[in-house]
């Protein structure tokens, strides 16, 4: 029995490059890191006398100014203590005086050599006693006065107060470590974010960088700030090492609050409307076989040992579809786009990938072809011309 059947002969595999186009572009590189928004200027007021809170003269938020007085103790004990140092003070002032007075004469006495050494040492001794009690008495003194000046608690900067810690009647001792009555942030038109950024990118981060960042608080709002500080002391937390970062941020409607969280963008590089190849296109390395493939389907010379050891290649597709290795000298990149800084123009085609493709996929079946009537059709076919 004899066998009969269609001898189809292998169908012919084009290689088709697919491009991109060199371009102006930006390139742009960022670390982000999250944070914590303070007050750039942050006083926490406290006192250095115990005692019972007589008067509270602000609140939560009010404005102050340098040197106002925000809150008193209780004086009364710290006015007994000051009464009775001024009054050692007089009565060792006129103890001075009084041995002043006896070693005078006793100084004369002796000169006329009426009186022995003895005596003279005596008055001089009684003399020198009563000066050093008064220079300590007078030191008794200036300290209670400090003390009773103390129980006035003033503000030290212009600014608003952020947080109150006690009331009226309670009673504070700053016998070993001074209180915080109240903490004062300077001005909070102008706010800084404390931020960690990973040892990983600190090596990125210098001062003047511009920042973008965000908190929850707006959603889709995005706020501004330069890097003012970069700090050489790390953070270790669970074998992680992070620095900080202070960014300085203008907030003139005053809608950062300290203490928000912010996702911040540190813009490590930027370098606007320069001359860029995508990276898939600086890394594309032809086959051989396929590029060989390519140009003699073409008629084009073989380039295939024209690329460069030195630099960088890129493969150029050419008008008269030839594709010819160039050498370039790039620079910068932010992962997609890499900057060209020589080799290349603007508007050329550059190659990122020879795909084998059938004929017929290429250019589509030929006209009048026999298709078979079971095979499915594109939308539209049976429609009636």
């Amino acid at each position: 029995m004899v066998a009969y059947g269609i001898f189809k002969p292998a169908e012919k595999v084009l290689i088709i490059p697919k491009t991109i186009t060199a371009k102006k572009a930006n390139v742009t590189t960022m670390v982000t890191a999250t944070g914590t928004i303070e007050p750039i200027t942050q006083v926490e007021v406290g006192t250095q006398v115990s005692g019972v809170v007589e008067k509270i003269y602000v609140d939560y938020n009010s404005e102050v100014k340098e040197g106002q007085l925000i809150a008193e103790l209780d004086k009364t004990n710290l006015r007994a203590t000051h009464t009775q140092a001024k009054a050692a003070y007089d009565n060792a002032v006129s103890q001075k005086k009084y041995m002043k007075t006896i070693f005078d004469r006793q100084q004369s006495l002796f000169n006329n050599q009426v009186i022995s050494q003895s005596d003279y040492d005596t008055a001089l001794y009684n003399y020198e006693t009563a000066k050093g009690t008064t220079i300590q008495r007078l030191s008794d003194l200036q300290r209670a006065k400090t003390n009773l000046e103390y129980a006035n608690i003033y503000s030290p900067i212009d600014g608003v107060v952020l947080s109150r810690a006690i009331d009226e009647g309670q009673t504070v001792a700053a016998s070993l470590s001074t209180p915080t009555l109240f903490t004062i942030a300077q001005d909070l038109k102008e706010m800084q974010v404390e931020a960690d950024v990973d040892e990983a990118d600190i090596g990125q981060v210098t001062e003047g960088q511009r920042v973008e960042f965000t908190v929850d608080a707006y959603i889709g709002e995005t706020f501004n700030g330069v890097v003012t500080q970069v700090r050489l002391d790390p953070t270790v937390t669970s074998n992680v090492v992070t620095y900080t970062v202070v960014i300085k941020a203008e907030n003139e409607d005053l809608k950062l609050k300290p203490g928000l969280t912010a996702t911040i963008s540190i813009y490590t590089l930027e370098l606007n409307n320069v001359l860029t190849a995508e990276a898939k296109a600086i890394n594309f390395k032809p086959e051989t076989e396929a590029l060989t493939t390519y140009n003699t389907d073409y008629n084009m010379p073989n380039n295939t040992s024209n690329t460069s050891k030195n630099g960088t290649t890129v493969w150029v597709l050419g008008k008269d579809k030839s594709i010819t290795p160039k050498t370039i000298t790039i620079g910068a990149s932010d992962g997609v786009n890499v900057q060209v800084i020589s080799g290349i123009n603007q508007g050329d085609e550059l190659v990122y990938s020879l795909k084998n493709m059938s004929a017929s996929k290429a250019f589509g079946p030929p006209s009048g072809s026999n298709e078979s009537p079971f095979m499915p059709k594109p939308p539209g076919a049976n429609k009636k011309k």
